[in-house]
C-alpha cells in the first residue's frame, strides 16, 4: 500500500521560507518521477514543480521559478520541497504526487497515481 504524507506546512510571513516533506512508504520513490501540485481555496489545482526519478530533471511553475527548489533523497524515500520568498498568492494546500511507472519528470497531473493528504500553506502579507 503506497503512501505519501507531507509535512512542514504552517503560517509564514511574506518574504519567509518553508520546506516540505513527503516521507513515502509501501513502495520506493528511487525510480519514478515525482511531483509537487497546490490548490488555493476556489481553484483548481495546478503544478508546482516536478523532478525526474534520477533527480536530473526538475521543472517549476513559472511563477515560482528562482524560489522553489525541488529535491528527493531516495535514500530517505522522501521528496522535498523549498520554498523561500513566499508569497500571499502561494497560499494553498501543497501535494506531493508519484508516477505509477515512469521516470520522467511531468507536468500533468493525470500522470500521476499516488497522492498525498496535502499540507496548508499559509502565507500573509
Amino acid at each position: 500500500q503506497v503512501q505519501l504524507v507531507e509535512s512542514g506546512g504552517g503560517l509564514v510571513q511574506a518574504g519567509g521560507s518553508l520546506r516540505l516533506s513527503c516521507a513515502a512508504s509501501g513502495r520506493t520513490i528511487s525510480v519514478y518521477a515525482m511531483g509537487w501540485f497546490r490548490q488555493a481555496p476556489g481553484k483548481e489545482r495546478e503544478f508546482v514543480g516536478t523532478i525526474s526519478a534520477s533527480g536530473g530533471s526538475t521543472y517549476y511553475k513559472d511563477s515560482v521559478k528562482g524560489r522553489f527548489t525541488i529535491s528527493r533523497d531516495n535514500a530517505k524515500n522522501t521528496l522535498y520541497l523549498q520554498m523561500n520568498s513566499l508569497k500571499p498568492e502561494d497560499t494553498a494546500i501543497y501535494y506531493c504526487a508519484q508516477r505509477r511507472y515512469a521516470s520522467g519528470a511531468s507536468s500533468r497531473s493525470d500522470d500521476y497515481d499516488y497522492w498525498g493528504q496535502g499540507t496548508q500553506v499559509t502565507v500573509s502579507s
